[in-house]
């Protein structure tokens, strides 16, 4: 009897890494590989439990008592190890994917963001040119002023939406399971990020949330080298998308919180 649950047991344990290894190539998330192990061994527990000896015959009253508490039993123990994984709810979900949809269907609209800015440029350039002509002609500065802060204007409108598209990057792809702003979320798996617009550039945040290898945080060795930080993104968002995080991401100002200090790596 010991014999074959020892070898029942090493098969349901084989079978359970070799599950693991497939589900990694295949790139399935660390819970799935996890929940694919555990179901291999318990493939091993029910055929071990074939190998058992009968039980004595129950009859009556007795039967059903042991068939209740027999079911009970079992849906106490598939409750409990289904409380384990994550829970979603599907309004939830819902919401996030009708915004992430929203977005993309909406980005080349008048008023969002690229349009914004192509409009904010090109006033700009018009103003510049209005000022060097009136300037040519010995205008008043009058009107050149009230063109300045007429660009002043919409550059900072063009900014300011910008900025608010990046906060809904920072919520829809759930960066604060990782790291913690304004006092909410995080985990420790990432550092707090209250004042990284003092510390890195955006073209190094932005080389940071696409290729996170790149970077390592102070104090956050043990994250890094088990890649905590996600490559993912390249994947899942657009360009716009993270351009807009990004500058979410460089008003981030607060030095009266601790935000520890990006180091760049040299990759091989």
């Amino acid at each position: 009897m010991l014999k074959s649950i020892v070898k029942k047991g090493m098969i349901g344990v084989l079978v359970g890494i070799i599950l693991v290894i497939v589900a990694r190539l295949t790139h399935f998330p660390p819970m799935f590989q996890a929940m694919f192990f555990i179901y291999a061994i318990l493939g091993a527990v029910v055929f071990i439990l074939l190998d058992a000896p009968s039980m004595n015959r129950i009859e009556g009253g007795k039967a059903v008592v042991a068939l209740v508490l027999f079911y009970v039993v079992l849906s106490g123990v598939y409750i409990a190890g289904a409380s384990l994984w994550p829970q979603y709810d599907p309004e939830v979900e819902k919401g996030k994917i009708k915004k992430i949809l929203k977005a993309k269907r909406a980005k080349t609209n008048l008023g969002k963001q690229e349009e914004l800015i192509a409009r904010a440029k090109a006033l700009a350039e018009r103003a510049k040119s209005i000022t060097k002509q009136l300037n040519a002609l010995g205008a008043g500065a009058q009107v050149a002023s009230q063109g300045a802060s007429e660009v002043a204007f919409t550059m900072g409108a063009a900014s300011g939406d910008l900025v608010a598209l990046g906060k809904e990057q920072w919520d829809l792809q759930e960066c604060y399971n990782c790291h913690k702003l304004f006092g909410i979320g995080g985990k420790k798996r990432g550092p707090k990020l209250d004042n990284i617009g003092n510390l890195m550039t955006p073209e190094q945040l932005y080389e940071k949330i696409l290729y996170p290898k790149r970077w390592m945080t102070e104090g956050f060795e043990k994250q890094y080298k088990k890649g905590k930080m996600p490559d993912k993104y390249r994947d899942l968002m657009e360009d716009s998308e993270v351009q807009a995080l990004v500058a979410f991401l460089s008003t981030l100002r607060d030095t009266s919180v601790t935000t520890p200090k990006p180091i760049k790596m040299k990759l091989k």
